[in-house]
């Protein structure tokens, strides 16, 4: 799992159940990422927010919504590897077009 603050909780999609939907800054751990093709992002998931089918078609948060300290950096990079969904894919890109952030703590 890799800690993650939640810089940008805005413009929540209407059919998201609110139970199912983040809160700026607070921590988040990501437990996967992957490609959502509906959403056209590549999105993480949550160990503390599950989107379930009250959430349809949404399954997956933004990772721009996210920023990491740099050590956590490397561990995301690690768990980008080790999805096996994002096969074939320039790793540092993905951060570059996700606009995920990097903070100092």
């Amino acid at each position: 799992m890799i800690p993650a603050i939640c810089i940008d909780a805005n413009n929540k999609p209407e059919e998201v159940d609110l139970s199912e939907w983040i809160t700026k800054g607070m921590q988040y751990h990501i437990t996967h990422i992957w490609f959502h093709p509906f959403q056209g992002v590549h999105g993480c998931s949550l160990k503390e927010v599950s989107m379930t089918e009250k959430s349809d078609p949404y399954r997956t948060f933004a990772l721009k919504r996210f920023a990491v300290t740099e050590e956590s950096m490397k561990a995301l990079v690690q768990m980008m590897r080790d999805c096996s969904e994002l096969n074939d894919f320039d790793i540092y890109k993905v951060i570059r077009e996700s606009e995920l952030q990097i903070i100092e703590i």
